[in-house]
């Protein structure tokens, strides 16, 4: 059976840290790149989706709909970027909405370009 690729936007469970060691956790990300990219590369890459109660990053953005993200409790999405492997993923959980993918698209063109 292939695995799932998933798409520019989508919210997904991945382990932490990331790697094939005794999982600690399982921790929601947001796919950054395309499924072409993700399925040439056998990778993916994403930002982290965390509640970070303690921390800011001045990039960082509050999601607006938890529920098509697929999440329960108030989230952020901070660019902690990571490529992992695609069959480190657990499961999808939704897509960010319109407005999020735009806020996403603006702070990565903000990062990437100045």
């Amino acid at each position: 059976m292939p695995l799932p690729v998933f798409d520019r936007f989508d919210t997904a469970v991945v382990p932490f840290p990331f790697a094939e060691v005794p999982i600690l956790k399982r921790r929601p990300v947001a796919v950054l790149s395309a499924a072409a990219f993700n399925a040439d590369h056998g990778a993916t890459l994403c930002a982290m989706i965390t509640t970070a109660k303690a921390t800011a990053w001045p990039s960082d953005i509050a999601l607006s709909d938890l529920a098509e993200a697929g999440l329960d409790t108030p989230c952020i999405l901070r660019f902690r970027l990571i490529t992992i492997p695609n069959d480190l993923f657990v499961r999808g959980l939704g897509r960010l909405a319109p407005v999020d993918r735009l806020r996403t698209e603006g702070q990565l063109a903000r990062m990437l370009l100045g």
